[in-house]
């Protein structure tokens, strides 16, 4: 065999044994970390010594056969290029993700003797390496002793090893010691408080109407936040006392933890997991109540939004009847304009739901109501994890009733909803009108076959659906009369029903328990007013 084709086969040989080194990078990445930081140097060190060996031997081999001269730099060059290309920078990855394993305890066995024999050689690389501004900790992962992790998902994901999706998860992870509390925060205009001085009976209805299982207590404000109230304490102490006296809700409160707001997210997560706790008060820098954090607000900025079974797409916006929609609270301020041609005179505000906040001075529940610019604004339910507000029912107020509003004043504004068909004769109020719309949307919200609303002495009204379980089956007017009841309304106004078919005597006797003279309003489904009883 003439010089030259051993020439070429030395420089297969070194390619191969740079396409091992390849791969056993690869493998130890995955398998073997710790390794990889041992004989990563070595490593890398084998395979440049390799790859440059081979390009010096093809090009002898090529001057043989050529001559001297630039004609042998075009053949040696292409012929390297496709050598490399395939043999080290391609074909050896699917290798190291296979038999991952394997490959990184071989290439341990066989590193650990050569690193001896060459004694303080490799330290001194490494040492080298260290302390040039392109070394270990500049270069891109391949080239590194053990590649910084961040660095090694843009390295894996280049390779096809995990979806764009699954990076950012990943990268979600490392964001964690960079994100502070303030910006995963419940903000305080948010959230529900409740006062200290309420009764257990008022907490549990706060607590279903909300739709949250964690309130906050507070003293003589906002900013002074005395513990946090867990719903299934209140539901257990009224199991076990039925009959006992009515007690406040800091009798089973429990102590709140308070964080700052500039807290590093991961360090709240490891102390929440350490205290055993889900939410904490937030606190800002001078001392008052900034807004309310939990373990779920840390896991959505991993994972993304967390949707609850009770979360589903509806249309924005839903037409009931003339002058009557229900709208999204997400819907733009100017799209209800449009909607109602109407001009809403409100600053800082950009959804309905913010709209209807504005003006109530608080955050809404189910059943708060406002008017502005002609409109009377129902909070009808509450949707998520976090319980924000989900649909508003709107309905257009005429010019006489709205200047009876401009003189009751901004906290209570009571307004009509559309007129209803009737087959009875009696009058019936705006007031009136409102309950049996509620319990109207309620029944079709909840897809019930009755849908109920009361209204108690102060004006608040509250609505049921019917409960048909085969192991329990409670009417919505009853459920409605409850309600009012364990909220501590002395005495009912009015209650509406919303049935194909009258209700029974049971129901009508649970109402004239608080409401002897209360007319009760029978509707049909489509909202014909059947009958007032």
């Amino acid at each position: 065999m003439p010089p030259a084709g051993w020439l070429l086969i030395a420089a297969v040989a070194l390619i191969l044994v740079a396409s091992w080194c390849a791969a056993a990078h690869d493998a130890m990445i995955r398998a073997d970390p710790d390794g990889l930081e041992t004989y990563g140097g070595l490593l890398t060190l084998i395979k440049v010594c390799a790859e440059v060996s081979a390009a010096v031997l093809v090009t002898l081999a090529f001057a043989h056969w050529l001559g001297g001269g630039w004609q042998v730099f075009l053949p040696a060059a292409g012929a390297l290029l496709v050598a490399t290309y395939v043999l080290i920078g391609v074909g050896p990855r699917p290798l190291g993700r296979k038999r991952a394993e394997k490959i990184a305890s071989t290439a341990t066995r066989l590193l650990r003797p050569l690193r001896r024999a060459l004694g303080p050689l490799p330290h001194l690389l490494d040492r080298l390496t260290g302390v040039l501004p392109l070394g270990a900790h500049g270069t891109e992962p391949e080239f590194g002793e053990r590649p910084e992790v961040r660095s090694l998902v843009d390295y894996i994901e280049g390779q096809a090893e995990i979806e764009p999706g699954e990076r950012d998860m990943v990268r979600s992870v490392f964001e964690l010691g960079d994100t502070i509390v303030r910006e995963v925060m419940v903000p305080r205009t948010d959230m529900v408080f409740i006062e200290r001085d309420k009764t257990l009976d008022q907490a549990l209805s706060l607590a279903l109407r909300s739709g949250f299982s964690r309130i906050p207590v507070v003293g003589e404000s906002t900013d002074d936040v005395v513990g946090i109230a867990y719903l299934k304490d209140i539901v257990a102490w009224e199991h076990e006392h039925p009959e006992g006296e009515t007690e406040r809700i800091e009798k089973v409160m429990r102590p709140a933890t308070y964080v700052p707001d500039s807290k590093p997210v991961d360090e709240l997560l490891r102390q929440m997991q350490s205290m055993r706790i889900h939410a904490a008060i937030v606190i800002d820098e001078y001392g008052g109540t900034a807004g309310l954090v939990t373990i779920e607000d840390i896991l959505e900025e991993i994972v993304g939004e967390i949707a609850d079974e009770y979360d589903t797409e509806r249309a924005p916006v839903e037409w009931l009847a003339p002058g009557t929609a229900r709208v999204t609270a997400r819907l733009p301020v100017t799209e209800l304009e449009e909607l109602f041609g109407v001009t809403v005179d409100a600053e800082d505000v950009e959804t309905v739901g913010g709209l209807l906040a504005h003006e109530l001075g608080r955050v809404p529940i189910a059943g708060a109501e406002a008017t502005t610019a002609g409109l009377r604004l129902t909070a009808e339910n509450l949707a998520g994890r976090r319980n924000k507000l989900g649909t508003v029912l709107v309905q257009r107020v005429d010019a006489e009733e709205q200047q009876q509003l401009s003189r009751t004043g901004p906290c209570l504004r009571p307004a009509a909803l559309t007129t209803l068909d009737r087959v009875s004769d009696e009058p019936v109020g705006p007031e009136d009108e409102k309950i049996i719309t509620l319990a109207r949307s309620t029944r079709a919200r909840a897809g019930a076959p009755e849908g109920a609303a009361v209204r108690d002495e102060t004006g608040r009204t509250y609505t049921a659906a019917a409960v048909a379980l085969p192991s329990l089956r409670i009417s919505a007017l009853r459920l409605a009369v409850a309600m009012a009841a364990s909220s501590g309304a002395a005495q009912l106004e009015a209650a509406a029903v919303v049935s194909d078919s009258d209700p029974d005597d049971a129901d009508l006797a649970a109402v004239r328990d608080l409401g002897p003279d209360a007319p009760v309003f029978r509707a049909a489904p489509d909202g014909t007013l059947r009958a007032i009883l």
